[in-house]
């Protein structure tokens, strides 16, 4: 009777080592079905991207085609040439990458100065002063529109590289954000700092920004987004002058003189997106690991 129990029933060894397999079996499922639909998702938001290059480098009456072709059999490169002498996208493109900088490198300055005071210095109205700083985010930019507009005209910083990017300087955003990760910052750290005859300013530079590089990166990121693909204020504050226009503007003007030909504008589109591109690439693991910091203890 105990030879044919021993025969039947499982040994614990041979029970955890199903147990084991099972648990790879669905994990592997697991894995696939969330691949699966990150694939789709990526097909979902790529396919217009795909396709607004595919139809930049078609003639004028492919695009109209139904179907449409999803692949360029005589790709016409030209298009992008005449995009971007008849756009004069290079001039375009300099006054955004002029523009974009400058206000990148500004908001990650202020925010750095206010975000280390708010979360390490303690003075007078100091929730206060934050509070608004967080209510700036609530207001519309349409609405202080024509108050900054004034501001910059009286300043003599109108239709000037200055009156584009001064009201952009410091950012309600960038100082909660940027906030919020020198609060992550262990308070061991600080005491050793102060044991080691670090002041605020040496510590914020030498120990605070350091460790809160990825969520600077991610700043600077959505900075460089929000300043880049800006409209509304550089049509306001150039006033037409079109030497000073943007590139977002510039796309504007490039479909209105090639209305005709829409593979052309599309194809300055696409010019106009590759240091988007660029960027999110060079970027891409400070950004992620900005976004998930304190996801996982």
């Amino acid at each position: 009777m105990d030879a044919e129990t021993s025969l039947t029933d499982p040994t614990p060894d041979a029970t955890l080592a199903r147990n084991a397999r099972r648990a790879r079996r669905r994990r592997r499922a697991r894995l696939t079905a969330n691949y699966a639909a990150l694939t789709a998702a990526a097909i979902v938001i790529l396919f217009p991207v795909y396709m607004a290059v595919v139809n930049s480098l078609l003639k004028e009456g492919q695009i109209a085609e139904q179907p449409p072709p999803l692949f360029p059999n005589h790709p016409q490169w030209h298009n992008y040439s005449t995009a971007w002498t008849s756009g004069h996208l290079s001039t375009y493109l300099a006054n955004s990458a002029v523009v974009s900088i400058t206000i990148v490198v500004a908001q990650i300055i202020t925010s750095i100065l206010a975000g280390y005071a708010f979360a390490f210095l303690r003075f007078p109205f100091r929730r206060t002063l934050f509070l608004v700083c967080l209510a700036t985010l609530m207001i519309p930019f349409e609405v202080t529109l024509i108050t900054n507009l004034n501001t910059v005209t009286s300043l003599g910083w109108f239709n000037s590289y200055a009156g584009l990017a001064v009201p952009f300087l410091a950012t309600g955003f960038g100082i909660f954000l940027l906030r919020q990760a020198f609060l992550a910052i262990p308070k061991d750290l600080e005491e050793a700092a102060r044991l080691d005859g670090y002041g605020h300013w040496r510590f914020m530079w030498r120990v605070a920004v350091p460790l809160a590089r990825p969520v600077v990166a991610a700043l600077a990121v959505f900075s460089f987004l929000a300043a880049w693909n800006q409209y509304l204020w550089p049509l306001v504050a150039t006033g037409g002058n079109t030497p000073l226009y943007t590139v977002q503007i510039g796309l504007k003007e490039l479909v209105g003189t090639q209305a005709d030909q829409l593979n052309v504008s599309l194809a300055g589109a696409v010019i106009a997106f590759v240091p988007l591109l660029i960027l999110l690439i060079v970027f891409q693991k400070q950004l992620v690991r900005s976004l998930t910091a304190g996801a996982v203890k």
